[in-house]
């Protein structure tokens, strides 16, 4: 097939190509699923854009989309489908949902939105199975998981013992081949298995109280193996202390401990709060983001917090614990998974006349217009954690326009509107900083080098917006987007469903760690680690996964 998009605007900031600023319009051809350079030959079929907007396929990097904590979600939250039925006339039967979609719903939502690429932030070992089989119900978006270690038993055991960073690699390896991920998660560096050991807190510098570990080793030394292995996405952390006023001093700790080496911080509204006020819950933004702002190895997403009904699902059960007398509705369900991880899922609604919530809602704007440079800051919600992915639009709006921020702003609780610099900063993203945000500076930090841009050679991944100055009602549909060179979305509704891939890296290693693997699972897990290991065969119905493949890098 030969696809020919002409009379758009290109804006494709990988690739220094502005078109909405220029006014200039370039077509775009596509031949089996990639963009290619332009031909005379006669195309199957031509759309005419007739000037909107041309982008490539949105990327989210952080969104919690598959595995165990969300289909307990779903469980818990019943109420959220009967709130948000599926639409009359979908011809797809996807199922509703708002705060936890079902898996199909997910894919038809984000792909009306413009959203092409996917990744799931937590997959704990023992649920990958059934994340990647719950991936595959997703139409129209290729996915990926992060692997989550630092909690599980067998890595504190074997920094407890002084093992060489050598076997380190070796096991951080052999679980991101045999799950089948992309890259590594740290969840709460050492607190989820201290909590085990009846800790209820455990700091940056604090020992496990059963394997004397401190979150710092743990963080140090899988950055270290991530590093090492060559990864191609640093460290995904999800620091100390989560939720906590005075956490600000952790993570400004945390970025100090990266020495230098890449690190992602997610979530990072969460992790940026102080102790000022009478009310000893304050802001930190600015003093984060001039930590960010100088240093240059450190990359963060937001988790910005937005106003309504959700539900917040994640492995840090230590954090989870706490928020469950505050549940709304006041229901929630904690766990242990298989010496690998936790999981805690805590229903929870954002009120914009709390003043925790209003002041968490601007210390998410705060970060994104501190943070200076936009190749390393990253939209999200923490999906579903802050918010629904499905207020994106909303969001951008709130980025883009100041007069539209500070009439929300004025809107809110009164104390908190004191206690934050929201309504004196000017700074407006523009199209092009919200098209690096949520296209190409996910692909760079992915290393995904055919996505997030619109050059020859690139995955055909298309969104076609039509120009509106209204930010939200801009990108709260799509005219056209294309997956792979096929018509997905047509005038903002999923008209057809296409199969995505599974982005899996393959990070070479010392394969002697598998007898230490085989024995551990005999003797801890009672699962031989042959059958815990997913086959290519497993993913996407049998069609294999796209596979990254890493070059080492010497310590």
């Amino acid at each position: 097939m030969r696809l020919r998009l002409t009379g758009g605007r290109v804006l494709d900031p990988a690739n220094g190509e502005n078109g909405v600023a220029t006014g200039s319009v370039r077509d775009i051809e596509i031949e089996d699923g990639r963009i290619v350079a332009p031909t005379d030959q006669r195309a199957d079929a031509e759309y005419d854009l007739g000037g909107d907007v041309v982008l490539a396929g949105g990327i989210d990097l952080h969104s919690h989309i598959a595995g165990g904590k969300m289909n307990l979600a779903r469980l818990l939250m019943q109420e959220d489908r009967r709130a948000f039925p599926e639409m009359p006339g979908n011809f797809c039967g996807c199922g509703g949902g708002r705060a936890v979609p079902t898996a199909h719903a997910t894919g038809c939502r984000y792909a009306e939105l413009g959203y092409t690429t996917v990744f799931e932030p937590a997959m704990v070992g023992a649920n990958a199975r059934g994340a990647h089989l719950e991936m595959a119900d997703i139409p129209n978006l290729d996915t990926g998981a992060y692997l989550v270690l630092g909690n599980d038993d067998f890595f504190q055991r074997l920094l407890a013992a002084g093992a060489h960073q050598e076997t380190i690699n070796a096991y951080v390896g052999w679980m991101i081949e045999a799950t089948q991920a992309f890259a590594i998660k740290i969840v709460n560096p050492g607190g989820i298995n201290a909590f085990k050991f009846n800790a209820r807190k455990l700091d940056l510098d604090e020992a496990n109280p059963h394997y004397g570990v401190s979150p710092r080793r743990v963080l140090t030394t899988l950055i270290r193996a991530v590093t090492e292995l060559g990864l191609p996405h640093p460290i995904h952390l999800h620091g100390c202390n989560l939720g906590v006023p005075g956490n600000d001093e952790t993570t400004l700790a945390t970025i100090a401990a990266a020495e230098g080496r890449r690190l992602h911080l997610t979530h990072l509204q969460f992790h940026s709060y102080g102790t000022e006020g009478d009310k000893r819950f304050s802001s930190s933004a600015a003093r984060i983001a001039e930590m960010v702002n100088g240093n240059p190895n450190i990359s963060v997403d937001v988790g910005q917090v937005m106003f309504g009904q959700t539900v917040t699902a994640s492995a840090d059960y230590m954090s989870q614990y706490r928020n469950r007398a505050i549940a709304s509705p006041n229901k929630s369900i904690g766990m242990d998974i298989e010496l690998d991880a936790a999981c805690g899922v805590v229903p929870f609604e954002y009120k914009d006349k709390s003043f925790v919530n209003a002041l968490q809602w601007a210390i998410g704007l705060e970060l994104f217009l501190l943070v200076e440079d936009p190749w390393r800051i990253f939209l999200t919600t923490d999906h579903p954690n802050g918010g629904p992915f499905t207020t994106y639009p909303h969001l951008i709006r709130l980025l883009m326009d100041r007069d539209f921020r500070n009439a929300q702003l004025a809107t809110l609780n009164k104390a908190a509107q004191a206690h934050t610099l929201l309504s004196q900063i000017t700074r407006e993203y523009s199209l092009e900083e919200i098209a690096i945000l949520t296209r190409a500076a996910p692909a760079r930090i992915l290393g995904l080098t055919d996505k997030g841009h619109l050059g020859v050679g690139a995955v055909a991944d298309i969104a076609v917006h039509t120009e509106d100055s209204d930010r939200e009602a801009m990108f709260s549909t799509t005219r056209f987007v294309f997956k792979n060179g096929r018509l997905i979305v047509k005038d903002g509704l999923v008209v057809e469903l296409a199969q995505g891939t599974t982005h899996v890296a393959r990070p070479e290693f010392d394969r002697a760690i598998d007898k230490d693997m085989q024995r551990w699972f005999d003797e801890s897990v009672g699962l031989k680690s042959k059958h815990f290991r997913v086959a290519d065969g497993e993913l996407r119905g049998g069609a294999g996964p796209t596979i990254l493949k890493c070059e080492g890098v010497a310590s």
